[in-house]
């Protein structure tokens, strides 16, 4: 009998243990992360780093290879094969290079090759069969050093763990005045606080005028020996400051001893630094920080869950939601102090304060984006933009670590801040807002003194004059400004910014039937070739601005005529570039004149919904999202610029997108998923089913929302925040009905 029991029991115990491991294994099966390859737009145009950093963080921990140039402007580019060190803080996708704040690198007796292409420091190589990367965590194994090296983040500290071999002379050198591209050290100090525990600042200059960083770094094993360095000469004590610092700490390791470094960060002081370690990062526990910012994305990936039997484009999808969530930064310090754009120290009051703003990018996509996904993080980045705005006088432009660059144009702060208060989403003064508005439109700089009085910017000979592109875009911030006066009841204001919404029409010359550029007195330029890459179109030419009235699209088409309207859509798709046309840098992503890899012509594939055409928006749109994204290292046809590359796929890839930022409106396009469900506040859920959805089932056949049939081809916010189901039809056939 006891036998017999014996051998059930082992059947069931077996039973029992498999069953027990189902829940887990398919919870690591389903995991959204698994779908997120750091890596993509590391190679080829994309300019993104594959570190460690949580959504919105203010650390970004990722390696640096040490070369400065165009491919490196993240610090990293996947054809390389040696990295210099491991730096704090780095730029996403962006086409100027900076930061690159607070360079620690693991050193050994090994640690011998250097060269001069990054300033003679140590390197070792690394490949990438020993290098892994995932949402919140980065690996890689030094070679020439036999150190294994792996980081992770918390919002304000960066947190690595190195696996050392033995060796007497174990260590790391953390490096001051390492600089690459554009950034240079202006003054860097380090002081040795105790044998675990040093501090400084460094001050810089470079895209941001004036950057400040300060730190504090605690190691988890004692520091046996220690020398400071000023311009490459050691230096006596335990402080020491200059324009090029530096120290060497060393001790000695057993055989696969882990030492861990905490690196807090603050722009305001020490004693903000401190605060993030002593608040974000108490415990000497690796694992546990890891899960933690694994957990984070988690959380913040699964407010869309797409359903696909395309795993190839599952992986795109959650990677590049992934990246939508790399920027902004959060800038305010655990006590809430910042650096501000005036140069002074503040302290954000009821908000935590970003910065890191690519607005003439990210406003078109990125941040409507974030009014569906973070409604709860939307008023704090408005409180940024206005803070901005009572420390200069003016709403930023293009700001990052409390500076404005002042690159590119228009005053695209304007659509963000509108968009958030037609969506319903407070956390600010309506007054004070619309005041920081006009500020920009009112300002005499950028050719907007010449805006106002001429009613557009007429050419000069200034570099980057960039005229047709300005009067065009600033003519779209006015149209929201002036939309923005009519609710809060302005009617003046209204009436006034609404004439010059129009100013675009200034531009549109007949003869040609493009955007034209103009002189100051009237003239259209005698020689003008649309195709051309020239200084009056910013970063673009003729036929990309063209588009780029997405408050007026109708007027726009009325313009031109219906039926030449839908033919220059066909031929923006379908007219090449020639072998001896002079393309730029930027012009990449191309289908005829259509150039994804740059923002101006992200909305343009949506306007045949303006011509009774919308299954030819269907198809260039889903040419679009599957062959100008991969999950991989060249996986971006053009820089990320901070999110928006990556905003545009997944509101796409769901069906969606938004033509004009600011009016609230989303237009239907081809969806990639059977089904995409968003996560909303208060428990409710909004679904895009598209059942019969497939690589050549493009086309809509027709659209339901909530069971009642659409007549046009696109939905509103209200209807995605207000919970409900979109249903979509899916056939193989264009639906020229």
């Amino acid at each position: 009998m006891k036998k017999s029991l014996f051998l059930i029991s082992i059947p069931l115990m077996l039973l029992l243990f498999i069953l027990s491991c189902q829940p887990r294994q398919r919870e690591a099966e389903t995991r959204l992360t698994d779908y997120v390859n750091p890596f993509m737009g590391t190679d080829g145009p994309g300019n993104t780093y594959p570190g460690a950093t949580v959504p919105f963080g203010m650390v970004q921990l990722s390696p640096d290879i040490g070369y400065s140039g165009w491919d490196r402007i993240a610090g990293y580019f996947y054809p390389d094969s040696i990295i210099t060190g491991f730096s704090h803080l780095h730029l996403t996708g962006t086409g100027a290079g900076d930061l690159y704040d607070i360079l620690l690198t693991p050193v050994n007796s090994r640690a011998v090759k250097t060269t001069s292409e990054n300033g003679n420091r140590p390197y070792s190589t690394f490949s990438h069969d020993n290098e892994h990367a995932e949402p919140g965590y980065y690996q890689v194994f030094l070679q020439d050093y036999g150190i294994n090296a792996e980081l992770t983040s918390t919002q304000r500290t960066g947190i690595h763990n190195y696996t050392f071999p033995k060796d007497e002379h174990s260590g790391f050198l953390l490096d001051l005045g390492y600089s690459l591209n554009w950034d240079r050290p202006v003054m860097t100090s380090i002081e040795v606080e105790d044998n675990q525990t040093i501090s400084g600042y460094r001050m810089s200059s470079g895209w941001a005028a004036d950057q400040r960083v300060w730190f504090v770094a605690k190691f988890s094993k004692p520091i046996e020996n220690t020398t400071l360095f000023l311009d490459g000469e050691e230096v006596e004590g335990r402080e020491v400051k200059g324009t090029h610092t530096k120290i060497d700490l060393r001790f000695s390791t057993k055989e696969q001893e882990e030492v861990m470094v905490k690196v807090g960060i603050s722009s305001a002081g020490r004693e903000g630094a401190l605060a993030a370690i002593e608040s974000e990062a108490p415990q000497w526990d690796f694992a546990s920080y890891r899960k933690q910012a694994s957990d984070i994305w988690e959380n913040e990936l699964s407010k869309i869950k797409v359903e696909s039997d395309n795993e190839v484009w599952k992986k795109t999808f959650y990677t590049t939601l992934y990246q939508s969530m790399l920027a902004p930064t959060l800038y305010s310090d655990v006590n809430g102090y910042y650096k501000g754009a005036d140069g002074e120290i503040h302290q954000a009051e009821g908000y935590q304060k970003y910065d890191t703003f690519s607005l003439w990018d990210t406003f078109r996509a990125a941040h409507p984006l974030y009014t569906i996904m973070h409604p709860d993080r939307v008023p704090d980045m408005v409180q940024s933009l206005l803070s901005h705005y009572r420390e200069t006088g003016l709403l930023p432009v293009w700001s990052m670590q409390g500076n404005e660059t002042n690159m590119m144009i228009g005053y695209h702060a304007v659509p963000v801040i509108v968009d958030a208060w037609f969506k319903g989403i407070g956390g600010f003064d309506p007054e004070e807002a619309f005041e920081a508005c006009k500020s920009n439109a009112m300002s005499d700089d950028h050719g907007i003194k010449e805006y106002r009085e001429l009613g557009y910017v007429p050419l000069s000979d200034d570099h980057e004059n960039w005229s047709v592109s300005k009067t065009l875009e600033y003519a779209y911030d006015d149209w929201c400004i002036a939309m923005f006066a009519k609710d809060l009841g302005k009617t003046e204001d209204y009436e006034y910014y609404l004439e010059r919404a129009s100013n675009w029409k200034n531009h549109f010359d007949p003869e040609t039937g493009f955007m034209r550029p103009r002189h100051a007195d009237g003239r259209f330029i005698s020689h003008f070739d649309p195709k051309e890459y020239t200084d009056h179109f910013c970063e673009s030419n003729g036929w990309h601005y063209f588009w780029f009235v997405p408050h007026d699209i109708e007027g726009l088409r009325d313009k031109l005529g219906s039926e030449r309207f839908s033919h220059r859509l066909d031929s923006m798709f379908t007219y090449e570039p020639e072998a001896s046309d002079d393309l730029p840098i930027f012009s990449t992503g191309m289908i005829g004149q259509y150039a994804h890899g740059n923002e101006p012509s992200h909305h343009v594939a949506y306007l045949y919904n303006y011509t009774g055409e919308s299954w030819k928006t269907q198809e260039r749109v889903r040419q679009i999202l599957t062959e100008m994204y991969q999950p991989e290292p060249a996986g971006h046809c053009g820089n990320e610029d901070c999110g928006q590359m990556s905003a545009w796929y997944v509101l796409s890839s769901m069906g969606v997108y938004p033509v004009n930022p600011a009016d609230g409106i989303y237009h239907i396009g081809s969806p990639l998923w059977r089904k995409a469900t968003i996560s909303l506040p208060g428990d409710k859920n909004f679904t895009i089913s598209a059942p019969g959805v497939s690589e050549t089932a493009k086309y809509v056949a027709s659209v339901t929302l909530n069971g009642e049939k659409l007549s046009n081809p696109w939905i509103h916010h209200s209807d995605i925040v207000a919970g409900g189901t979109l249903v979509l039809e899916m056939t193989d056939e264009p639906n020229t009905n």
